[in-house]
């Protein structure tokens, strides 16, 4: 069984909305669009780079899918962003949309039938791991249906008061052990939580 991982830069606050540039998601009146660009730096490309050095397949929401489909097929040879282009237009791209028009990008198939019962059985076929990025709406659902087998979370030292937050009041309760973090020297936490099982709860009597 193949695991479902969900990558996200994400602020102090929980704020995901529009983090590489103004254009991608305005909506709701957000105006804080690129708020990691100041902290872009080599240790962020290199966390990226090894993520994305795994075999992979992505799973996206519509909205991401074409935020993704307009950029990626089009960075130029010589940019440093190149290699993850390649693998990015590569690999089967599974989207998640109740349109019916067609799915231009190279390799992109829309899912069918029931978001959580669609990607339980992709989880269930053999191959790569499925990866996530961005996709807000779609990764609420997935933590909605206890579909999340690891978290890689890029935790930014910003507070943005507003925007689209990751987790919502539906996720299901899930404990998960920090499998790997570290900081990057503008302060952004880089972080994999691993799903561990169930919520313990107890009080301090317990422990005494």
């Amino acid at each position: 069984m193949r695991k479902l991982i969900v990558a996200e830069h994400i602020s102090l606050d929980g704020v995901f909305q529009s983090p590489g540039g103004p254009e991608e998601d305005p909506s709701g009146d957000f105006r804080l669009g690129g708020w990691i660009v100041p902290y872009a730096d080599e240790a962020i490309g290199q966390d990226l780079q090894n993520l994305f050095s795994q075999p992979f397949e992505l799973l996206l929401g519509r909205r991401t899918y074409e935020i993704f489909a307009a950029y990626w097929p089009r960075v130029p040879v010589e940019s440093g962003s190149r290699a993850i282009a390649d693998r990015f237009n590569s690999v089967p791209k599974h989207v998640a949309t109740h349109r019916s028009d067609t799915l231009d990008w190279p390799n992109s198939h829309a899912l069918e039938g029931d978001l959580a019962d669609a990607i339980r059985a992709l989880k269930q076929q053999d191959g790569a791991n499925l990866l996530t990025w961005g996709s807000g709406d779609m990764v609420r659902q997935l933590l909605a249906a206890g579909l999340v087998d690891e978290l890689r979370l890029m935790i930014y030292p910003v507070v943005l008061g507003r925007g689209k937050h990751l987790f919502g009041n539906n996720a299901q309760p899930s404990a998960f052990t920090l499998a790997h973090s570290t900081s990057t020297p503008g302060g952004v936490l880089l972080t994999r939580y691993a799903r561990s099982g169930e919520v313990r709860t107890g009080t301090f009597e317990d422990v005494e």
